[in-house]
């Protein structure tokens, strides 16, 4: 299969994965005695969406040697991601995470998550390990990571400082999380940003980060992009690269609206992968979005073949 340049090389996708517990019955966590397990995290649930999309794609990260790893690495390797790179910590676990069901003001299902990842096996992803998965970076049309990484640790926050130079092309989507910057420097977040050829980013967290989400101030904060993918929720993205141009989103009944974000970042990614243009990369996006928007998993449980989705 060729991607847009007549080149087999994949898309890597470097960042925690977690086991995801959420309760089988739509209840409280107090009242919950029995939950359902998946696996969940911003780059691979990229990478499995990319691959069901059918991209060529690996994901770089460390899990631990227990039975939450082993479901989450065979569960990648059975969508048809690479992830003969990741690695195994025998002392430390594979974060969890849980999900306590809600409603918010206007009816619809909100989640909390609860995250169980402070000294995980891939927060001590560090220079070391990028050293160690050089040959599997240089396979790599393009390598997408979050913010979320450079927050896990200090080495991690030193494994994305080194990362941009094992990279021809890096994208990266903010997925702020306050959290993980409580009382900590938030400089490894911004250097990454401002290491990226594109950045997607949601206008809150636009706010959050830069102070604003003005085209202007996003523009001089990123000087390096060559492209900036502004989403507006439910209004759409806007575009900022050679030219200004907006992208409505569809019009869904949002059943859980966590994942949609990933799932909008790997239709955006295997667009450009395909050869589409970036205007319909972006829609591709919006469709895989709204098929996560639908479902209450963490990401699209069926998607139609690309070109079913793409225009």
């Amino acid at each position: 299969m060729l991607g847009a340049t007549g080149s087999t090389r994949r898309i890597v996708c470097i960042g925690e994965a977690m086991a995801v517990l959420t309760p089988a019955r739509d209840v409280p966590l107090r009242d919950a005695d029995t939950f359902v397990r998946t696996v969940g995290g911003a780059e691979l649930n990229v990478a499995l969406t990319l691959a069901g999309l059918g991209v060529p794609t690996a994901w770089l990260s460390r899990l631990g040697d227990d039975g939450f790893g082993e479901h989450v690495r065979s569960v990648a390797s059975g969508a048809g991601v690479d992830v003969s790179a990741v690695e195994l910590d025998p002392a430390r676990p594979t974060g969890v995470y849980v999900k306590a069901p809600g409603t918010a003001s206007d009816g619809s299902r909100r989640s909390a998550m609860l995250y169980y990842r402070d000294g995980s096996a891939a927060s001590a992803l560090s220079p070391a390990y990028l050293h160690r998965v050089g040959p599997v970076l240089g396979t790599a049309a393009t390598v997408h990571v979050s913010g979320i990484t450079p927050g896990l640790s200090d080495d991690a926050a030193a494994f994305c400082d080194a990362l941009p130079a094992h990279c021809s092309r890096l994208t990266v989507d903010l997925n702020y999380r306050p959290a993980l910057w409580r009382d900590r420097d938030d400089g490894a977040l911004r250097r990454l940003l401002a290491a990226a050829d594109e950045v997607l980013l949601g206008a809150d967290e636009a706010v959050q980060v830069f102070g604003s989400a003005e085209p202007g101030v996003l523009r001089e904060a990123l000087p390096r992009a060559r492209r900036i993918l502004l989403k507006q929720e439910e209004h759409g993205v806007l575009v900022l690269g050679a030219e200004t141009f907006h992208v409505p989103a569809l019009d869904v009944d949002v059943v859980e609206p966590v994942g949609a974000g990933d799932a909008f970042a790997a239709g955006y990614l295997a667009g450009r992968w395909f050869g589409l243009d970036v205007r319909s990369a972006v829609v591709l996006g919006h469709r895989c979005a709204a098929a996560a928007l639908v479902v209450r998993e963490d990401r699209p449980v069926t998607l139609p073949a690309w070109k079913d989705l793409a225009g």
